[in-house]
């Protein structure tokens, strides 16, 4: 922080000594996420692949490996802070932590709150549905049904603004294990998310049996956005930098592609 100073008119020596000091914090503050040795990532742990917890509790996924290399580069310590969804902003803002990493899209609406590092992957969103429905992403295909989607998200952004004011019922949830479950036991009708989380996080497991994809993918650059990013607060453009750094040094190695190739089965563009 600048502090003023009342130093004397005669004693212009001092004057210009203030200003050495100050061009000297304001380079330091340029160069503060180069000496940060700890990095907190906001995440939400249930939306797997991207980001969940192995049966002993351990936080695993593409956006925990790339977070994980990203530290690495930065010669970090990354400290997992899990969150709700719909809370990772407020949080950040708040200072809970440093950045969400969290399978957060950057769009237009989110970036009058928060700053977005360089866009990483863009994945489809689909819904999911029993097999041999006729459940479609169109307000016809979807008359009179629930549909599932995680509250803060970019799939609830457009169910609510392109299928609820026509009466689709559209239930909001904090967890995406929330959503999967009340599928399975049919209190949902359809669920909506990308579809790597969907194939990954529920029809290869035991409770998607019987469920499969109810056509085709669901594009809209303004209310979807057109990638995923790390998150970070307004003001701290200095971390921005250094995330950005070394995301495309590892975009450049092929090390974030090789934990695409580790997770994904549905197609994944690298930015």
């Amino acid at each position: 922080m600048k502090k003023s100073y009342l130093v004397g008119r005669k004693l212009a020596a001092f004057a210009v000594l203030g200003a050495t000091i100050v061009t000297g914090a304001a380079a330091f503050n340029a160069h503060a996420a180069d000496n940060i040795k700890e990095l907190r990532f906001g995440v939400e742990a249930s939306y797997a692949p991207f980001e969940s917890k192995s049966p002993s509790g351990e936080l695993k996924g593409f956006d925990i490996d790339i977070g994980n290399a990203v530290c690495a580069k930065l010669k970090m310590k990354c400290v997992w802070v899990e969150n709700s969804f719909d809370g990772l902003i407020p949080a950040l803002q708040a200072r809970k932590f440093d950045g969400i990493n969290s399978d957060m899209t950057i769009t237009d609406k989110r970036k009058v709150a928060i700053d977005f590092t360089d866009p990483i992957y863009t994945i489809p969103n689909q819904l999911i549905a029993k097999k041999g429905s006729t459940i479609q992403p169109s307000v016809d295909g979807l008359k009179g049904k629930r549909v599932g989607v995680l509250q803060g998200s970019i799939q609830e952004t457009y169910a609510k603004a392109k299928w609820a004011p026509a009466g689709i019922d559209i239930e909001s949830y904090q967890a995406q294990d929330q959503i999967y479950a009340d599928l399975a036991s049919g209190r949902l009708d359809a669920a909506f998310q990308d579809a790597e989380a969907a194939s990954k996080g529920f029809l290869k497991q035991p409770q998607g049996a019987g469920f499969a994809f109810a056509g085709p993918a669901v594009s809209d650059d303004k209310l979807l956005g057109s990638g995923v990013g790390f998150g970070v607060r307004k003001n701290d453009k200095a971390l921005k930098e250094s995330l950005n750094r070394a995301l495309k040094e590892l975009m450049d190695d092929g090390t974030i592609d090789r934990f695409a190739q580790k997770y994904f089965d549905v197609k994944v563009v690298l930015k």
